[in-house]
């Protein structure tokens, strides 16, 4: 019974990662049996060049995520699970990382019917670029609470709480 949880974490991680690798397998199958074998008069070397883009965005995406979510065991003999790995569960990071796999996977299959489609990989880079810019708006133009002017309602809050939390919790036992 115990590690129960972490065991629950591995488990639902490995599925996630199964579900990814066949996204990813059954991308690359499609665009090469479709583009390769039935387009094939009209494949250019763009399209080369689209094929090792999107298997590098794949490879590395995968790889960084596997990384994350590789469980440790302790030695070789008893296999007692010591840390579940990152729970992509959670978000963050792994969730960026996983919509990097599903918009390489749209942009390409759906550049099978047009190129214009790799358009949508500029996707990537600007939301990247809208995130790093509301933390350094953030952290350099007003996000800190130095300067702010607290108002009187505020202060006798903050003070009633901060009063509350210097007394500590009082236990009520029961005496026989």
């Amino acid at each position: 019974m115990a590690n129960q949880g972490s065991k629950k974490i591995v488990e639902r991680n490995r599925k996630r990662m199964d579900l990814l690798w066949r996204i990813i397998l059954v991308s690359n199958v499609i665009y090469i049996v479709v583009r390769m074998a039935v387009m094939y008069s009209s494949f250019t070397w763009k399209h080369w060049i689209g094929l090792v883009v999107t298997s590098a965005a794949y490879f590395l995406s995968y790889k960084q995520l596997a990384s994350m979510t590789k469980p440790e065991y302790s030695d070789a003999d008893n296999r007692e699970l010591l840390s579940s790995g990152y729970d992509l569960a959670t978000g963050g990071l792994s969730e960026y990382i996983e919509d990097v796999i599903y918009i390489t996977a749209f942009v390409q299959l759906t550049s099978i019917i047009s190129g214009k489609f790799w358009w949508t990989y500029l996707v990537i880079p600007a939301f990247g670029g809208y995130k790093i810019f509301f933390l350094l708006k953030g952290t350099f133009f007003g996000g800190g609470s130095e300067g702010e002017v607290e108002d009187e309602k505020s202060r006798k809050k903050r003070e009633k709480m901060e009063k509350k939390a210097s007394r500590g919790k009082m236990v009520k036992t029961r005496t026989r």
